[in-house]
């Protein structure tokens, strides 16, 4: 018996899978986290070598966008569900051209920095499915549901199938929603739907998605989030999701990871409203700009919060050697050619110079591409907000033997020889908690150094930080170079 008129998408999962269970709300989130990595992981593969200017697939998704790496959001169908008061329809042009489709609309990008595929659509208050998180995935390759539930008890149950009737169950339950609130749209998203026909995943996709789950599970992760090897079996046994009171996570990061989550989601609406609206023909330019600079903002804040969020999920391992994600050789330079701009940008808003000093030629370095840029562009981002206006910063890159080596410097853009003595002041930070720290003079919430350090060996690498007389904090980042350009990175300065 479906609790409302139409069954949830969980209530569909729930029926073709019995092995479906209850957890506390913490342990069904980081399952529902670590198979989104998965699957953007799984969509990366499969969408390589494939062109960006077409789409490959389609994402409906709930309460906001789920993916932000470019080759996702610029290749993939975006259609977000919210429950939220406000109604998002407002913002969408379904006033159409006539030579032109509501999806070929709706894809209409106004440029590179804006996604150029992404809707939202309402739940009614009243549907619970407005109390899950979900993602259903269409491609040429296979189907995918993921659902993350919530129950009136306050337990949470995580389930997903790759089995083409239940996704197209899913689909057909999520369809009614739509054809009820839009009936001109639910023409155009059916079209799309079919478009990816319902066939079984071959075994290899299968196979994949396995292999990148227990990638992004560390042992601990294990014990702690599916039950595996608990400290009584019987409980393991009675209860897959029980967890020992040694094993709680410390009340900092559980606070950080709800703080991460709730300030993000409200962010990522904000931006997909912002983004609709960029859509629209008839603004003015001066409009336009300013709806940039939102999307900028949220974006840049959306991704500070994924990091502190990472950060705290470090913090729930057994160890942050246990806990490295996938490494693998990788190119730097095309790291710093997207990366470098949005350094430069950042030190401008904060009337700050930025000069990057690169070897002629940069080795492939060993870490992970999903999160290097990430990590980097946050730690580029603390630094310029400790330092004075008007300062200077170095970046250098430097071949070390095995290793390559990222100083950032400060200058503080004295040119007087006899003032160049004073001794740089630093920051005032203050600790909050075991993770963050706050700087007064500029209302700055940032990781530790601790926290930051621990990121940094996920990802392969080495922070070391030194305050030096005259120059102020001076950040160095060590990374392994892939071991066949260890032999010719000493020669390249």
């Amino acid at each position: 018996m479906y609790e409302w008129i139409l069954p949830s998408l969980n209530e569909i999962l729930t029926e073709n899978q019995s092995s479906v269970a209850e957890c506390s709300p913490g342990k069904a989130e980081r399952q529902w986290r670590v198979s989104l990595a998965a699957t953007e992981h799984l969509l990366l593969n499969t969408l390589a070598g494939t062109s960006v200017d077409t789409t490959q697939g389609l994402v409906l998704a709930a309460p906001a966008p789920l993916f932000s790496q470019p080759k996702l959001t610029q290749s993939l169908q975006t259609v977000t569900f919210t429950a939220k008061p406000f109604n998002p329809l407002a913002l969408m042009p379904f006033q159409m051209p006539d030579k032109m489709s509501g999806l070929d609309y709706a894809n209409a990008s106004i440029n590179e920095e804006v996604a150029p595929h992404e809707s939202v659509l309402p739940l009614l208050p009243a549907d619970p499915l407005g109390t899950e998180q979900f993602c259903l995935v269409f491609t040429d390759k296979f189907r995918l549901a993921l659902v993350l539930a919530t129950h009136k008890n306050g337990k949470k149950t995580f389930s997903f199938s790759f089995e083409p009737e239940v996704v197209q169950q899913a689909w057909r339950s999520l369809g009614t929603r739509v054809m009820l609130a839009n009936p001109e749209f639910f023409a155009h998203l059916d079209a799309l739907v079919e478009q990816y026909s319902p066939v079984a995943p071959d075994y290899r996709i299968m196979n994949q998605f396995s292999q990148l789950l227990l990638q992004e599970l560390t042992e601990a992760e294990e014990t702690r989030e599916w039950g595996i090897g608990t400290r009584d079996t019987e409980d393991k046994e009675n209860n897959p999701c029980s967890m020992s009171n040694a094993q709680s996570q410390n009340p900092d990061v559980e606070l950080l990871q709800a703080f991460a989550h709730e300030v993000r989601t409200p962010l990522t609406t904000i931006r997909t409203m912002t983004r609709l609206l960029l859509k629209r023909q008839d603004l003015d330019r001066s409009v336009v700009d300013r709806l940039k600079v939102i999307d900028h903002e949220c974006t840049e804040q959306i991704d500070r919060m994924e990091l502190l969020f990472k950060a705290a999920e470090l913090e729930t391992t057994a160890s942050t050697k246990s806990s490295k994600t996938q490494l693998t050789p990788m190119s730097l330079d095309q790291v710093l050619q997207q990366s470098i701009p949005r350094w430069e940008q950042a030190a401008h808003r904060r009337n700050l110079t930025l000069n990057v000093v690169l070897p002629q030629q940069l080795p492939t370095v060993v870490s992970n591409p999903m999160m290097l840029d990430q990590v980097l562009t946050g730690l580029i981002e603390n630094f310029t907000r400790s330092l004075p206006s008007g300062s200077h910063i170095q970046v250098q890159v430097i071949p070390a033997g095995d290793q390559l080596k990222l100083q950032l410097s400060p200058q503080f853009g004295c040119k007087d020889s006899s003032k160049a003595a004073t001794p740089a002041t630093p920051p005032i930070r203050k600790a909050l908690g075991q993770l963050l720290m706050f700087q007064p003079e500029t209302g700055t919430i940032s990781l530790n150094i601790a926290a930051t350090k621990h990121l940094f060996q996920a990802i392969g690498g080495k922070l070391i930080v030194r305050q030096r007389p005259h120059y102020g904090e001076v950040l160095t980042i060590f990374l392994p170079l892939e071991v066949s350009n260890q032999h010719k990175s000493g020669a390249k300065i």
